[in-house]
């Protein structure tokens, strides 16, 4: 059975060889499913993307100028966990930790308590909703803390395993949204819902 490290290489590479213009095509009907898949919330913690992967600032963007009140996590390496701040601006952010993007020198702490929904990056997914990450657990431990909060995974088609080998404080998705469709997995079964046809 492939392990976690050799699935995380595979995975990796596989979208490493996408094309800047590949990506940028494939973010764009990713973009347009996460604000349809949205609407309903008020609250999001989004990620900040570092290539290669799916780029999160253009729906950051979006949710602010629909007045939306987004928070983005900022990494506390010591502990392997992640703290939160409000974010009002792109003009906020600044290389941190591994390089993120994150609101160092504008950081406003806010709680996780108010959160409606989660974007989370990924190294790679199957259709029962488990991610692989990049190794070190920071959304596991945060999901661990807050188990009630939908969970959205952000991944190119590409990305996706036949089968995600996982441990016990592995977090399942509850949706994971490609280019291609929403899959509905988590907690709540494995339907697919594909919206390849809708008007993006």
């Amino acid at each position: 059975m492939t392990t976690k490290a050799e699935l995380r290489t595979i995975l990796k590479e596989r979208r490493e060889a996408l094309s800047l213009g590949d990506r940028r095509a494939k973010g764009y009907y990713i973009t347009c499913r996460l604000q349809e898949l949205l609407k309903p919330y008020h609250t999001i913690l989004a990620y900040v993307a570092k290539d290669p992967e799916v780029e999160s600032m253009v729906i950051i963007n979006c949710l602010l100028e629909e007045g939306k009140t987004v928070l983005v996590p900022i990494i506390e390496k010591e502990t392997h966990t992640l703290r939160l701040s409000y974010l009002t601006s792109m003009d906020q952010l600044e290389p941190g930790t591994f390089r993120v993007p994150e609101p160092l020198t504008h950081e406003q702490p806010a709680p996780a308590s108010s959160i409606d929904a989660v974007l989370v990056p990924m190294v790679g997914f199957d259709r029962a909703g488990h991610r692989l990450g990049y190794g070190a657990g920071y959304y596991d431990r945060f999901f661990e803390a807050n188990p009630d909060i939908p969970r959205i995974g952000m991944a190119y088609a590409c990305q996706e395993a036949e089968c995600i080998p996982t441990e016990e404080f592995d977090a399942r998705m509850d949706q994971i949204v490609t280019e291609d469709e929403v899959i509905r997995c988590g907690r709540v079964g494995d339907e697919v819902d594909d919206l390849s046809g809708a008007n993006l």
